[in-house]
């Protein structure tokens, strides 16, 4: 945090949850940001310049990484230097398509007016992850939470990750749900996996062996988890489960990550304090997917 004169280097690093790192240099630069108006505005901007970007656990960063974009709730984010510089609002939203790709945008012009699920977001005890507080979690409509689960949003973690009793007790329900058919295996991706009778190419080849899970927060704000949303093929064709245990981690608290929000726009709204969500296709252009988006 001290400021930094033109004689002097800032340095930063960076630890995450899934044990990935960044260590680097402050720097100032201008920016391009296109506006929907099809104007640009060019604002100066502080970010971190990575040089050394370790790989998280189970691969969540790939070792081709240049860089982590902060859209944390901090002061220095980009998010918070837009709000600071009369840009935009400080409202963020992402829509991550499960085929790859997606969209990013800055303030509040493009959440669209109708049928998204909104919570209050909270202050994280962990932190300055966005917090839409205490939630429940089902699987098939089944309880599996014995308390309220602290639950955080963090677009910076590849997979997500369940604090050690919900853990334990989404693998016992998957497990126990589970056609013969399929068989565990080892897998260098991750830690728990399973097999067919061939390999699948996709998680449509197999998600019918598999139930949703569900969050359910505050006032009945619910969060559907598909199997889309929670499994991934690896290349050796086995389906693998995409959460992980958060006490492997040393994490109090549960952490919904990357694979849990793909295929649904996800938007931060600081400026009303509330997170929200909406499920629709993230895999063509903003200017068309918002057209599927009421």
């Amino acid at each position: 945090n001290k400021k930094c004169t033109t004689q002097q280097q800032c340095d930063y690093q960076i630890k995450y949850t899934d044990k990935a790192s960044s260590l680097g240099v402050l720097v100032m630069d201008s920016f391009s940001l296109p506006l929907r108006n099809k104007s640009n505005v060019r604002p100066s901007l502080s970010f971190g310049c990575g040089y050394d970007q370790q790989v998280g656990k189970n691969g969540a960063a790939p070792a081709t990484t240049d860089g982590l974009l902060g859209l944390g709730r901090g002061s220095v984010s980009l998010l918070s230097q837009l709000k600071q510089q009369g840009i935009t609002k400080n409202v963020l939203g992402h829509c991550l398509s499960t085929s790859g790709g997606g969209f990013l945008f800055f303030g509040d012009d493009m959440v669209p007016t109708s049928r998204v699920t909104w919570v209050s977001m909270v202050r994280s005890t962990s932190g300055n992850y966005y917090s839409p507080g205490s939630a429940t979690l089902y699987f098939d409509r089944r309880s599996l939470s014995t308390k309220p689960m602290e639950v955080v949003f963090d677009s910076g973690s590849t997979y997500t990750y369940f604090s050690a009793q919900p853990y334990q007790a989404t693998i016992s329900a998957i497990k126990g749900s589970l056609s013969k058919s399929l068989k565990q295996v080892s897998d260098p991706s991750l830690p728990l996996c399973w097999k067919g009778q061939k390999a699948f190419k996709s998680v449509s080849d197999v998600k019918k062996d598999f139930k949703s899970l569900q969050f359910i927060f505050g006032k009945n704000a619910v969060m559907d988890i598909p199997p889309e949303n929670y499994l991934i093929i690896t290349k050796n064709g086995n389906v693998c489960l995409g959460i992980l245990d958060g006490s492997a981690a040393k994490l109090s608290f549960s952490i919904i990550g990357d694979i849990t929000m793909q295929d649904q726009m996800v938007i931060y709204d600081n400026e009303k304090a509330q997170l929200g969500w909406i499920r629709g296709s993230c895999s063509r252009s903003p200017k068309s997917i918002m057209s599927s988006f009421p």
